[in-house]
């Protein structure tokens, strides 16, 4: 329980001290360019981009704010956040897709509660790295933030699943959150782009490339593709590269997810969607949950 407290006491120190920077850096910037300099309540000159990262920080800002307020009354502190644990949370609308309810019960973490502590500090921890991931405008994948301390996290997965947690507290898609997952999945045929990296990518190779980290970034994609085609299996992806099926029914785009498609690949799938509108097609197996994946 002592080296938990500890935890949550540097991480509030570490927060602070984040504060005071940023709002150093901010009074500089409006001296420098008067009429340009960023409000932190959410409110951002520039592009929409900035004012997300100023939303996302705001939000984070006003967690933090609530702790301390709790604090100063000599109350415990908590977190909560929408369940997703259950499926009475969610509800499904034929534009979007799955939603979370408006009215989502939360699951909540007390400070002062044994068997959510370790978890509350985690949460801290890990909120801390997103606000100076945000605020410098860099990325990080979550294996990189696990390695950072991976006797404090104990595993990959207690990561993976505080990240989704924070997603829901602020109600901001994942990958607003300036950290990435690594790709897992594949993506072959009549498909170029630039990178995040400024790299030309033409998935007309033989063996296909890897899905980007970061699909929101790509640009100057071209294709002349008549259809998508996603494959479950990645045993039956390589297979159809080496009938040279991209080839044989060209021009089109083919793609895996190597079983439960990573999120990536997901966006990578409506990335495509969003800038061709091809037909898309999916070859998987007989097992009834595919559909519904």
């Amino acid at each position: 329980m002592s080296d938990i407290s500890d935890t949550f006491w540097h991480i509030l120190d570490e927060y602070r001290t984040s504060l005071e920077g940023f709002e150093r850096a901010e009074k500089l910037r409006e001296h420098c360019l008067p009429g340009e300099a960023t409000d932190v309540s959410g409110s951002a000159s520039g592009s929409g981009t900035g004012t997300e990262s100023c939303n996302i920080m705001a939000a984070i800002e006003a967690q933090f704010e609530a702790i301390f307020a709790s604090l100063s009354r000599m109350e415990s502190p908590s977190l909560s956040y929408n369940s997703r644990s259950t499926w009475d949370n969610i509800r499904y609308q034929d534009r979007t897709g799955l939603k979370m309810r408006e009215d989502a019960s939360n699951t909540v973490l007390k400070f002062d509660a044994p068997q959510s502590i370790n978890r509350f500090a985690l949460t801290l921890k890990v909120m801390s790295i997103i606000y100076k991931l945000v605020q410098s405008n860099t990325y990080s994948t979550k294996r990189d933030i696990f390695y950072q301390d991976t006797q404090m996290f104990g595993s990959q997965t207690v990561l993976d699943d505080i990240v989704d947690n924070i997603s829901c507290m602020l109600k901001v898609p994942r990958w607003s959150l300036h950290v990435l997952a690594t790709s897992k999945g594949s993506i072959a045929g009549d498909l170029q782009y630039t990178d995040t990296d400024g790299n030309f990518v033409d998935c007309s190779v033989t063996a296909g490339v890897l899905v980007p980290n970061r699909v929101e970034g790509i640009e100057n994609l071209h294709s002349n593709a008549k259809f998508v085609l996603i494959v479950e299996k990645d045993a039956t992806f390589q297979k159809l590269l080496d009938d040279d099926v991209c080839s044989k029914l060209a021009p089109c785009i083919v793609i895996t997810g190597k079983g439960f498609p990573d999120l990536n690949t997901r966006l990578m799938v409506r990335k495509l969607w969003d800038t061709f509108h091809p037909p898309i097609m999916a070859l998987v197996d007989a097992d009834p949950h595919v559909p519904v994946l």
